[in-house]
C-alpha cells in the first residue's frame, strides 16, 4: 500500500473532537483488511478452482499473476488521482469497483472470466488502497497519528493470519455447493457497508499542488511486464515458440523506452510517473532492486508451496491453511520485534539476518521434503515455516524506512510509491517464473501414484531457486544505510506530509 504524493502542504485535520474521524478510520481500514485478505485468500483455493473450473496451470497464474500486475501498475496512478480529484471520491470508485470485481470473480463462468474479472480486480484495488493512509493523514491530527498506525499494523497482521484460514474455512464448507467462489463473494457485504458508510462519514481532502498524470508511462510499464510475463506464463505449454522469445526480448526495448519518455517527461512538466533521479542514491537504488526480487521469491514461494500442500499431497484447504498459521504468526511477531527494539539498535544487520534467516528455513523445507516425500506431516513443516516466517518479518517491516533514509524528503512520496510498486510486480514475474521453475520440472501426466514424488521435485527444485534469491538479496543489503534515519513519529510536525506518513509504512505481501 501507498500514497504516493509528493506534496508538502497538508490538508487540515477534521477537528480532534469529531468523532466521525474513528468511523472514517475503521471504514478504510476496513478496505485495507479486504485488499490484504483477498491476495492471501486466493492461494489457498487454487486448486479447487482449478477442479471445478477446469482452469489450466498457466491460468491458474494469470488468476494470481493478473491481480498483481494491475495493482502494480495502477498504483502511482491512483494516489495522484486522489490527489487531484479528491480521496474520498476515488476511494470510494475504487471500493465500489473492488466490490464490482469481487461479484465477477464469485460468478465467473469460466476461467477465462475469471482471469479478467481478477485483473479488473486488481486494477480497482490501485485506486481505493492508496488512499488511506492519505485520508488518515487529512482526517487525524498528528498526535494522535501513532496510534492510528499501532491500529494499521494490527490490521495488517490479522490480515496475514486470518486470509489463509479464512480462504480454507469458505472452501472446505462449500457454502450452498458454491466451491471457491465464497471466497469472493464475501467481499460483497463489505463492500457496499463501506460505501454506504464512506459517502456519510469520510471528509474529501486534495493535494493543493498535486502532479499531473503519466498515462503514458503507466502504458509503456504495462506493456513491458505484459510482453515479459506473458511468454513466460504460457512458453511451457506452448513448447517455447519463438515469437515468445522475441516477445521478452521486445521487453527490454519498451522498458528502455519508458526510461527515456521518463526523463523528457521529467524536463518538461516535472511530473514523470518514475522519479530517475532518485536512482541516484545508492541506498534507494538498492533498496528498489531488493523489493523487486524479493517479490520475486514471495511469487514464487506462495503459489508453490499451496500446488505442493494440496495437488501434490493431496492435502484439503483446510489442512493446508492451518499449516500455514505458524508462518503468519512469526511473520507478525518478527515485524514488531524488528521495528520497535532490533533495527534501532543493529540498523541493516537486522535486514540481512532476516534474509539468511529466511534462506535457513527454505533449505530445511528442502531437506525435509526429500526426507519424508508424500509423508510429511504438518507438524514437521512447522520449523522450516517459523524460521521463514521470522527471517521475514525482520525484512518486510523496517526495508521501507532503510530504503528512504537517503531520499530527499520532496520526493519521499514518489519514492515510497515506487517501492510499494516494484515489489508487487516482482510478485507478478516470481507468479511468471513459476512455469519454468516448477512445472517445467514435474510431469503433469504420470500416474496418479507418481504425482506426489513429481510435485516434491517441482517443490524443492523451486525452493532452491528461492535460496538462491535470498542470498542475492542479503548481497544487495550492504547497499543500504547501516542505521537507516528515523521517520515521523506520530506525534510529530503537525505539517508532517502524506509522502512523510508513507515512510512509516511496511510493505505488504502476498
Amino acid at each position: 500500500m501507498t500514497s504516493p504524493s509528493t506534496t508538502s502542504a497538508p490538508v487540515p485535520p477534521v477537528a480532534a473532537g469529531d468523532r466521525r474521524r474513528w468511523f472514517a478510520l475503521a471504514i478504510v481500514m476496513t478496505a485495507a483488511f479486504m485488499d490484504l485478505v483477498d491476495v492471501t485468500i486466493v492461494n489457498i483455493a487454487i486448486p479447487s478452482i482449478q477442479r471445478d473450473a477446469g482452469a489450466t496451470f498457466s491460468q491458474i497464474q494469470w488468476i494470481t499473476a493478473g491481480y498483481s500486475l494491475a495493482f502494480a501498475a495502477g498504483l502511482v496512478t491512483g494516489g495522484r488521482l486522489g490527489d487531484i480529484h479528491g480521496r474520498k471520491r476515488i476511494f470510494l470508485i475504487g471500493i465500489t469497483g473492488f466490490t464490482v470485481a469481487s461479484a465477477l470473480c464469485g460468478f465467473a463462468a469460466n476461467p477465462e472470466m475469471l482471469v479478467a474479472s481478477r485483473i479488473l480486480q486488481g486494477g480497482m484495488a490501485a485506486l481505493m488502497v492508496p488512499q488511506v493512509l492519505s485520508i488518515v493523514h487529512a482526517t487525524f491530527p498528528a498526535h494522535e497519528r501513532g496510534k492510528v498506525f499501532g491500529l494499521f499494523g494490527m490490521i495488517v497482521g490479522l490480515g496475514a493470519v486470518s486470509g489463509p484460514l479464512l480462504g480454507a474455512l469458505l472452501t472446505e464448507w462449500n457454502i450452498f455447493g458454491l466451491e471457491w467462489r465464497p471466497i469472493f463473494l464475501i467481499n460483497l457485504p463489505v463492500g457496499i457497508a463501506g460505501i454506504i458508510l464512506g459517502r456519510k462519514f469520510i471528509s474529501e481532502s486534495k493535494a493543493p499542488r498535486a502532479l499531473k498524470l503519466d498515462l503514458v508511462g503507466v502504458v509503456l510499464v504495462t506493456a513491458g511486464l505484459l510482453m515479459l510475463l506473458y511468454p513466460l506464463t504460457r512458453g511451457r505449454e506452448l513448447g517455447w515458440p519463438v515469437w515468445g522469445y522475441v516477445m521478452m526480448a521486445g521487453s527490454l526495448v519498451v522498458f528502455g523506452a519508458l526510461i527515456a519518455y521518463e526523463k523528457w517527461k521529467a524536463a518538461k512538466d516535472g511530473s514523470p510517473l518514475v522519479e530517475l533521479s532518485l536512482f541516484k542514491v545508492k541506498s534507494f537504488a538498492a533498496g528498489i532492486a531488493v523489493q523487486t526480487v524479493f517479490g520475486v521469491t514471495l511469487g514464487i514461494f506462495f503459489l508453490v508451496w499451496t500446488l505442493y500442500m494440496q495437488v501434490g499431497l493431496g492435502w484439503s484447504a483446510l489442512r493446508a491453511g492451518l499449516t500455514g498459521v505458524p508462518f503468519s504468526i512469526a511473520v507478525s511477531a518478527a515485524a514488531g520485534i524488528s521495528v520497535q527494539k532490533l533495527v534501532p539498535r543493529f540498523g541493516r544487520k537486522v535486514l540481512q539476518a532476516g534474509a539468511l534467516a529466511m534462506a535457513s528455513g527454505v533449505l530445511i523445507y528442502i531437506w525435509e521434503a526429500g526426507r519424508y516425500g508424500a509423508d510429511i506431516a504438518p507438524w514437521q513443516m512447522a520449523l522450516p515455516l517459523v524460521v521463514m516466517g521470522v527471517g521475514m518479518g525482520l525484512i518486510v517491516a523496517p526495508l521501507t524506512d532503510a530504503v528512504l533514509s537517503d531520499v530527499p524528503q520532496e520526493h519521499a512520496g514518489s519514492a515510497s510509491g515506487l517501492i510499494n510498486t516494484v515489489q508487487q510486480m516482482g510478485t507478478a514475474l516470481g507468479l511468471g517464473l513459476v512455469s519454468v521453475v516448477f512445472f517445467g520440472v514435474i510431469d503433469e501426466h504420470v500416474r496418479p501414484d507418481r504425482i506426489p514424488a513429481e510435485f516434491v521435485d517441482g517443490f524443492q527444485n523451486a525452493l532452491w531457486w528461492v535460496a538462491g534469491v535470498l542470498a542475492v538479496i542479503f548481497l544487495v543489503m550492504f547497499a543500504l544505510p547501516a542505521k537507516p534515519k528515523q521517520h515521523i513519529e506520530g506525534g510529530g510536525d503537525q505539517d508532517a506530509s502524506d509522502a512523510d506518513l508513507v515512510a512509516k509504512e511496511p510493505a505488504l505481501t502476498p
